[in-house]
C-alpha cells in the first residue's frame, strides 16, 4: 500500500496543498539561488538573529541527502558552530516527495512545542526516515507520542488549514528564492555547495564560515 493511501486521514486541504508543491517543483539534488533576509516562520538555533554568520539549510525529512548530511554531518557541525554560538543556524521546510507526508512532518514538528522540540521533531523524523516513508501516520504518531502529544492533538496539527497554507507560503518562499534542491545551504547569502556530496560538507562550509568570521 502505498504512502498516500496509508496516510488518508490526511484532510482534503492537506491533500490539496501537498499536491500543489508537488506541482510547482521537482526537488533532488543540492542546487539553489539566494536565501534572502529573515523570513516568516524560521526556526533557528545558536547565535540570535543579527548575528555575523548565518548558515541557511532548505531541507525536507522526506529527502535522504538531507538524512545522511543530518547523520554525517550535523553532529560536528552543531558542536562546532552552533553550540559555540559562532553562527546562527536557520532551518527551512521545503517539502520533498512523498510531498504529503513531508508536510504533515513539518506541521507535526510545529505543534511540538518550542524550537527544541522542533528540531528533535525534524532530526528524529529524519533518523527514521524510511518508516516515515512508508508508514508515516504510524511514525508520526510514535515521534508525537514521545513529545507529550496525543493522537488527537497530532490529527488536529497536521490537518490545520491555517498552518498548512503558511507551509504552502515557506515552499512558495523557497521557490521564489530561487532553491531547487535540498539541502541547500547559504553562508551570509552565499550558496556553499560540495560537488558530488550529500549537501555542504563540513570542510566547505566552515571555509565559508571562518572567512565571515575574520571579517572585521
Amino acid at each position: 500500500m502505498s504512502a498516500t493511501i496509508k496516510y488518508a486521514a490526511m484532510s482534503r486541504r492537506a491533500a490539496m496543498t501537498a499536491a500543489a508543491m508537488a506541482a510547482m517543483v521537482t526537488l533532488s539534488g543540492c542546487n539553489g539561488g539566494g536565501a534572502g533576509k529573515a523570513a516568516e516562520g524560521d526556526m533557528a538555533l545558536g547565535a540570535p538573529e543579527g548575528a555575523k554568520v548565518t548558515v541557511v539549510e532548505y531541507a525536507s525529512v522526506t529527502c535522504p541527502h538531507c538524512a545522511t548530511w543530518q547523520e554525517e554531518t550535523w553532529p560536528a557541525f552543531k558542536a562546532a558552530y552552533v553550540d559555540t554560538n559562532k553562527v546562527r543556524f536557520v532551518f527551512r521546510e521545503l517539502p520533498t516527495p512523498p510531498t504529503e507526508v513531508a508536510v504533515a512532518g513539518f506541521l507535526v514538528a510545529r505543534c511540538a512545542g518550542g524550537v527544541e522540540n522542533y528540531f528533535n521533531v525534524i532530526h528524529e523524523l529524519m533518523a527514521d526516515q524510511r518508516n516515515l516513508v512508508t508508514d508515516p501516520r504510524t511514525t508520526l504518531f510514535r515521534v508525537g507520542n514521545g513529545l507529550g502529544m496525543n493522537q488527537q492533538r497530532i490529527q488536529d496539527c497536521i490537518t490545520d488549514e491555517a498552518a498548512l497554507q503558511a507551509s504552502e507560503e515557506r515552499a512558495k518562499a523557497a521557490m521564489s528564492a530561487g532553491v531547487t534542491g535540498t539541502p541547500t545551504f547559504f553562508v551570509n547569502d552565499v550558496k556553499v555547495i560540495t560537488p558530488g556530496g550529500e549537501g555542504a560538507s563540513l570542510e566547505d562550509l566552515s571555509k565559508a564560515i571562518d572567512a565571515e568570521l575574520a571579517k572585521g
